[in-house]
């Protein structure tokens, strides 16, 4: 018998999360991992904070006056400048456009009429006129 015949074969080489193997025996048992549902539930839509929403809001196109631009014309909203601020700033990021404050009405680019009345519905404007 030769010296190879006497050493015991090599060991195989750890599995490649050996340093957490023995994890669970010093631990003892460990719980299971949550289960979370396959489609959870979108959130609800956020509400503005503060007063309700206004009653009623007119959306219409113009092009008059603006070098043949098209926009799309918010009025009639009858709320405060500070909010009329954050429904444009809001109104803009949803619909992707620019936009001013003329006069108490909200000004957005391009004709969004129908995205428009649909964004202050979900708003919970209860009337919305789109012309």
């Amino acid at each position: 018998m030769g010296k190879r015949d006497q050493t015991p074969p090599p060991a195989p080489p750890p599995p490649f999360n050996a340093a957490l193997a023995g994890l669970a025996a010093r631990l003892g048992q460990v719980p299971a991992s949550p289960v979370t549902p396959a489609h959870p539930e979108p959130p609800p839509a956020p509400k503005p904070p503060g007063r309700p929403p206004p009653a009623r809001a007119v959306v219409r196109m113009e092009r008059a006056g603006r070098g043949g631009k098209t926009v799309t014309v918010v009025e009639k909203l009858a709320l405060p400048p500070r909010e009329l601020t954050a429904w444009l700033g809001d109104l803009k990021r949803a619909l992707g456009c620019g936009g001013v404050i003329e006069g108490g009405a909200l000004v957005l680019q391009g004709d969004t009429r129908e995205r428009v009345g649909a964004w202050l519905e979900q708003r919970g404007v209860k009337k919305v006129t789109v012309a």
